[in-house]
């Protein structure tokens, strides 16, 4: 198993296991390609999934965004956030809302997208680490992707109103939500790695 240069994402990761890179730096760049394209498409459909409320809608985003950050790790896992909020940096409506661009990501929810890319960041950076492989472990690094979306969303919706408010409209009404999907998060990663570990036994 390659742990080369060229490799955005660790072997000791998710996706480092079940698709190892190589040394081949062609490979290597078509892997993350193929990767980031994935994940970014993933983050558009998750982002249209949702149910409006005022100022916040409410979408499977930072499921995803965990999701891939545990997988793909630090490297990868940002690049791949990043890619996609550059995309809607650019105009392309790969957002909750049917507009993009800068003024969109400076306006008032524009924050929860920065918390996308601390949190795939940070998510990586634990799974590297093993944070993802033990049930206790991976529901505090899952809680704590969670919390830093809010904490960076919430920054900035307290621009333009009281941070009281910020919290009944942009926090609040998403918190039983965040619980479940905190619960399928750590679900999806204990599976996977179940899954993972019985395929290296069978080996």
């Amino acid at each position: 198993m390659s742990t080369g240069a060229t490799s955005l994402s660790s072997p000791s990761t998710l996706v480092g296991l079940l698709w190892p890179s190589r040394d081949d730096a062609r490979f290597a760049a078509l892997r993350a390609i193929v990767l980031m394209a994935v994940g970014t498409a993933l983050l558009t459909l998750s982002a249209k999934v949702q149910v409006p409320l005022p100022y916040v809608p409410m979408t499977l985003q930072t499921l995803v965004v965990l999701i891939i950050g545990a997988s793909y790790g630090w490297r990868l896992g940002g690049a791949t956030v990043g890619l996609y909020l550059l995309q809607g940096a650019m105009g392309i409506p790969v957002f909750a809302g049917p507009t993009a661009g800068i003024g969109y990501m400076m306006g008032p929810t524009g924050g929860f997208l920065f918390g996308f890319l601390a949190a795939a960041i940070v998510m990586g950076f634990m799974a590297e680490r093993g944070w993802d492989r033990s049930l206790l472990r991976v529901i505090v690094m899952m809680s704590l992707g969670h919390a830093l979306v809010f904490a960076f969303g919430l920054a900035q919706l307290s621009l333009v109103m009281p941070f009281a408010k910020a919290w009944t409209v942009g926090a609040a009404p998403f918190i039983a939500a965040t619980v479940v999907k905190t619960a399928l998060a750590v679900a999806l990663m204990q599976a996977a790695w179940a899954v993972t570990r019985r395929d290296e036994d069978a080996r």
